[in-house]
This record gives structure tokens, sequence and C-alpha cells, in this order.
């Protein structure tokens, strides 16, 4: 009879949050951020530079989550690897 009252509960608990969720009718803004916290828009293309390599990655989503996905284009540099905390480039 317990493991029946949690099930219901359980349940009962699911629909409410979804019931409230579909009330506000807001889509929830999805984006990524870069090493120094600055927001980047789903789609958009940056160098990454993660355990001294410098690489492409774009932001995506994944299981409904924001990523990066490494593209497999190595960045464009005109000198050497910024250190860490440094802003990123486009």
């Amino acid at each position: 009879m317990r493991t029946l009252f949690t099930a219901f509960l359980a349940l009962f608990l699911l629909g409410s949050a979804n019931t409230s969720a579909q009330q506000t009718g807001k889509a929830v803004d999805c984006y990524c951020t870069d090493a120094s916290g600055s927001r980047v828009e789903l789609g958009e293309t940056i160098c990454l530079f993660v355990d001294g390599r410098a690489f492409q990655a774009r932001c995506e989503m994944a299981l409904n989550n924001p990523i990066w996905h490494e593209i497999g284009e190595p960045c464009v540099l005109s000198g050497p690897l910024p250190s860490a905390g440094e802003p990123r480039m486009s």
C-alpha cells in the first residue's frame, strides 16, 4: 500500500510540475558560455583553448543541454595561445 501511495504522489507532483511549466508558455533561453563567462548563442562557432590545444567548437544542444561540439577545424592564430581566462577569439 505504501508503494502505491508513493507512486501516486510522484505522478501527482510530476503532473503538477508539467502543468505549471505549460501555463507559463515561456521557452527556456539556452546558450553556451566561454571561458570568460560571456554568452555565446546556439549555432555560434568560436575558438576554444583547452589544455594547451586550440580548436573551433560550435554551441549546440544535446539532450536539452547546451554543449560545445568540436567541429574538427583548427583555429587560425596570429600569436601564442592565450593564458587561462583570456577572452575568446571568434
